[in-house]
């Protein structure tokens, strides 16, 4: 009996994956299809409202290059443009796109590269960055209590710096909503905290003049928070896509930093050739179950495809809170789904390509220069992520054995949002035994 139904049950879950092996193959079929149909549909549109047509990755490598895309090959991540997709292949040949093509397709004046383009939203909160002329990230900072230094005990003692950074799809509220009120009243007194969005996202730049690269983020931030506020030491802590940016934004400033902390960071290990394509392979297969990863899947592989959802959700975000906000008879929309719409296809895409995918060429690099440097190095990975697998915390164990790493037990976002205050604790301890400031000399 046991046997009959062991037989059943594998034939159960044969036929089941054969069917949605099947299935798959379809749909994707058919999007790859979809995809390289809108491919001039979106030229002809870029080019009868705004005089050009915006570049894309359907071309290969070498015509990229011809028309000024991607000339910083070792920051642009093969993701871009070795994303198989046979119908793209078929339309190049048949050179229906080479009347947009031309060697004007990447270049642009700088003005209209800094505007705003038909196809995005351009709301008062999504174009407030255009009127801050030097370009600068969207910084909230929490100083100190005035009154912490009015205690004799703590006069000597320095304000420590922490840099919080958020991940994809999200801003600075992700950290000044769930940790910032849930630390103790000592680390409020002598900590500075910064959260700030990221480029791309949130109240922060989105320009369309650049890749989104690690570069463009690292550079960003130096220009708007550690050069201004004139950063000598600080902690670090990161979740998700940020922990790859902050990865190299420590590994710069390794001298600098005192700690930092990697929450449930997409960590794929360096190799030869091929690291961005096995992240986005990991990260965003191509299957249809369950409606999760279809969605990651389609915004992911589908340039032309995951603009338009882009176009009909974020152009129109207005309605769709307005709609929401009678649906769930709400006056104000939880952050999580204010943030998902902050964000504009151009910044996405590059940001889940070159950040995410490529960051996979740079992260095993970063991480020994941090090592090297003596800096405190933590890791928080969820038992249940069912975005980055959680075997990555053991292969990082296997790499790093020197490095901390801890597993909790929850999921990629309820790591944090579910758990902000074991989290807070957890930071605090961290911070705590964190590296001696190396600009810090105590009095005699």
């Amino acid at each position: 009996m046991s046997t009959t139904t062991t037989f059943l049950r594998n034939l159960t879950r044969k036929c089941s994956n054969d069917l949605l092996s099947a299935s798959n193959f379809i749909v994707f079929s058919y999007l790859d299809c979809l995809d390289s149909m809108f491919c001039p549909i979106f030229k002809y549109l870029d080019e009868y409202f705004e005089g050009k047509a915006s570049p894309c990755y359907c071309s290969n490598k070498a015509q990229l290059e011809e028309n000024g895309v991607g000339t910083k090959e070792s920051e642009l991540s093969e993701t871009l443009y070795r994303r198989k997709n046979v119908f793209r292949d078929m339309v190049n040949n048949l050179g229906f796109l080479k009347q947009f093509g031309n060697e004007e397709t990447g270049s642009a004046d700088s003005g209209s590269l800094l505007g705003n383009r038909w196809s995005e939203c351009g709301c008062d909160s999504c174009v407030s960055w255009m009127k801050n002329g030097d370009q600068k990230l969207h910084v909230v900072v929490r100083e100190p209590s005035p009154k912490a230094a009015t205690k004799d005990s703590e006069v000597k003692k320095p304000v420590e710096n922490v840099i919080f950074l958020h991940g994809i799809f999200s801003s600075s509220l992700f950290w000044t909503q769930t940790v910032f009120p849930n630390l103790s009243e000592s680390m409020r007194n002598n900590y500075r905290l910064f959260a700030f969005d990221l480029l791309g996202f949130g109240k922060s730049p989105k320009p369309r003049g650049i890749l989104y690269t690690l570069r463009d983020h690292v550079e960003s931030i130096e220009k708007s928070l550690i050069s201004p506020f004139q950063l000598n030491s600080f902690h670090i802590v990161a979740y998700s896509m940020g922990s790859i940016i902050a990865l190299a934004l420590a590994a710069k400033h390794s001298k600098s930093l005192k700690s930092i902390t990697l929450i449930a960071p997409p960590y794929f290990p360096s190799k030869d050739d091929g690291a961005s394509l096995a992240a986005l392979n990991c990260l965003a297969p191509k299957t249809i179950w369950p409606p999760k990863a279809f969605l990651t899947a389609f915004m992911s592989w589908y340039e032309h495809l995951s603009r338009c959802l882009c176009y009909i959700i974020c152009r129109h975000h207005r309605a769709w809170e307005v709609i929401l906000k009678l649906l769930t008879r709400r006056r104000k929309l939880p952050f999580m789904l204010t943030d998902m719409v902050q964000h504009t296809h151009h910044s996405f895409w590059h940001n889940m390509h070159n950040v995410v995918c490529g960051g996979a060429n740079f992260t095993d690099e970063n991480i020994r220069t941090l090592i090297k440097s003596g800096a405190k190095i933590n890791i928080i990975i969820a038992k249940r992520d069912k975005v980055v697998p959680s075997v990555s915390g053991k292969i990082i164990m296997e790499k790093f054995p020197n490095l901390k790493v801890d597993f909790a037990n929850a999921g990629h976002r309820s790591v944090v949002l579910k758990r902000e205050k074991e989290i807070a604790r957890k930071l605090e301890q961290i911070w705590q035994n964190g590296r001696p400031n190396p600009y810090y000399m105590p009095e005699n």
